[in-house]
């Protein structure tokens, strides 16, 4: 489904979890993975198009930002001492999508594959948003098709 950056202006929110049922919580400034149960408080996603629309034209998918609901908090992609990274980071979403120009770190491109959704990280390219296959672990970046860990 292809979005139109200019219509939307505000944020849906989605409940994430995986093909074993793990959904995300917030614990700190990190994201974990852990079974859906009675007594977890999963985390909404909130996601938001990106209005600059150089970032349309890779084929991609669709350049979302990712924020935690209620929170000033947006996932980003970077790298740490080479090694592509996950982190949260204090940023309100709706500042982010006010910004004429994308901000590349805080951009993941959606797309659907199959019966799940993926989410790559613009300034990662390769690179996934994941979770590991052991629960209470943080939600990562991986490379595609990575073995111990799911992509969403």
């Amino acid at each position: 489904m292809a979005i139109n950056p200019q219509v939307q202006s505000l944020p849906s929110y989605h409940l994430i979890r995986d093909s074993q049922q793990m959904v995300w919580v917030l614990k700190g400034n990190w994201l974990i993975a852990v079974p859906f149960g009675s007594n977890v408080e999963p985390v909404a996603l909130s996601l938001i198009a990106c209005t600059d629309t150089d970032f349309y034209s890779t084929g991609k998918g669709t350049p979302y930002y990712l924020g935690i609901k209620e929170q000033n908090l947006c996932l980003c992609g970077t790298e740490i001492q080479g090694q592509p990274t996950l982190q949260l980071k204090e940023e309100n979403i709706m500042n982010l999508y006010g910004d004429v120009k994308g901000q590349e770190p805080f951009l993941f491109f959606h797309s659907k594959e199959g019966s799940t959704f993926a989410f790559q990280s613009v300034s990662c390219p390769g690179w996934f948003i994941a979770t590991s296959s052991m629960g209470g672990q943080p939600v990562t970046l991986t490379k595609e098709g990575g073995k111990t860990e799911r992509k969403h």
